[in-house]
């Protein structure tokens, strides 16, 4: 039995600000502990509460909260970041493609992975629902990393049969056969979780997306990702090559893919019968701020979905989106939200990161919270990291949604002092 303590001022989301308002929607200890035992919380409470003799790792004013999610990512896409000037269909062929490719080394992809997971602690990110490619190699590669360091993931095998490139194809039986290898094996594995993953309606044919969804029946309990009404074009061509769908969603609710484990990336040009549909099935859209404006996609109204009943998480989106860090992408949501009339409040954006996320992947028992008897995945967040933070934060006064609000518009890797996955500290500022 392994017990030591975190200490520092202590922050979870305990319900949503936005339905249960702001002032009962957190718990928060200014001089707290967190008390791990074996990988897990084992309680939490006043610093002053612990034993003399307990090992402590002391964060002094700096926030520790629960690891922050991210809800929609491609490890294979680290080289494409910062790719210039188009839109989704040119910017697949021309940049992401090329890049896919060379993952069918597996030493390639398990350097690419190697420096995904180095990049995500130290922006401090512990678990994400990822794409691989359709290289079943990319995904031992990406699991055997994954374990390695014993975080939680949600991955998948890309499954693709057609508009992309012959290196980069599968056909129907072929990757759902190598999809079921790769679930067999992974699935369930210490903290590993599996998502069937056809990359978008435009790559797969209808044999695989019937494929894809009975892969989910016969495995119950993984995921399903994919991209949905990310850009105009995008969606012209679904219309096309589905001519007898009544819409884009339709398509992959007519093979079974929608429901309480689905996570679509993008959502943002979709009809009111979509966002009914999504509602009733459960499915989760991921926002991606940083990649819908660099590749010029559209704004995300996330008002009209949360109306809409429909669960929505926030994601990263590398390498269209640019930036690892949550706290950046939260900055650009804000961002994006305002051009939309809208507004994320600070607290509504963390509770977002952390136990919203959770909600929306349903690991809400295990992660995303500092509740006892939840994974000790926890992150410890400075607002004062630069210069320029510091500067800010003099005239801050102890308001907590301001100081959430200056590491959210300014923080990025910086900000992140500590992340601990199950409770072993994995990333440390400085070190």
């Amino acid at each position: 039995m392994v017990r030591k303590a975190i200490c520092g001022r202590l922050l979870e989301f305990t319900a949503d600000p936005a339905e249960a308002g702001e002032e009962n929607s957190y718990r928060y200890i200014a001089d707290g502990a967190i008390v791990v035992e074996d990988g897990k919380i084992a309680s939490i409470g006043p610093a002053t509460d612990l034993p003399a003799d307990m090992p402590v790792d002391h964060y002094g004013q700096a926030l520790i909260m629960p690891g922050l999610i991210d809800t929609h990512i491609h490890y294979p896409q680290t080289r494409v970041i910062a790719s210039y000037g188009a839109q989704l269909l040119e910017w697949l062929n021309k940049y992401t493609f090329v890049e896919e490719q060379k993952f069918a080394d597996p030493d390639h992809a398990a350097s690419a992975a190697r420096f995904f997971f180095d990049e995500l602690l130290r922006n401090g990110t512990t678990t994400a629902a990822v794409y691989c490619t359709v290289h079943p190699q990319s995904v031992e590669a990406f699991f055997t990393e994954s374990e390695r360091l014993n975080t939680l993931m949600i991955a998948g095998k890309v499954m693709m049969d057609r508009n992309a490139p012959d290196a980069l194809t599968d056909n129907a039986e072929r990757g759902a056969a190598e999809s079921a290898t790769l679930i067999e094996k992974w699935h369930g594995r210490g903290r590993q979780l599996y998502a069937v993953t056809p990359r978008f309606a435009v790559t797969s044919s209808e044999a695989q997306l019937e494929a894809a969804g009975a892969l989910l029946r016969e495995h119950p309990g993984v995921y399903m990702q994919t991209h949905l009404a990310e850009n105009r074009a995008e969606i012209a061509a679904v219309r096309e090559q589905f001519s007898w769908s009544r819409s884009y969603t339709d398509v992959y609710d007519r093979f079974g893919l929608l429901g309480s484990r689905a996570i679509v990336g993008h959502g943002i040009h979709l009809s009111d019968e979509e966002i009914a549909r999504l509602s009733e099935t459960g499915s989760t859209v991921a926002f991606c701020p940083t990649s819908n404006l660099f590749i010029g996609s559209g704004l995300f109204d996330m008002a009209r979905l949360r109306e809409g009943g429909v669960k929505v998480g926030l994601a990263t989106d590398v390498g269209g989106g640019t930036s690892f860090s949550m706290l950046r992408t939260a900055a650009e949501a804000y961002k994006v939200l305002q051009l939309n009339n809208q507004n994320l409040p600070a607290l509504k954006a963390f509770h977002l990161m952390t136990r919203g996320n959770a909600e929306a992947l349903g690991l809400t028992g295990r992660i995303g919270t500092l509740e006892p008897g939840s994974d000790a995945d926890i992150t410890v967040l400075d607002a004062s990291a630069t210069r320029a933070m510091a500067h800010r934060m003099e005239t801050v006064k102890g308001n907590l949604a301001e100081e959430l609000f200056v590491l959210m518009t300014l923080g990025d890797d910086r900000a992140t002092r500590a992340t601990y996955v199950a409770g072993e500290r994995l990333y440390c500022a400085g070190r």
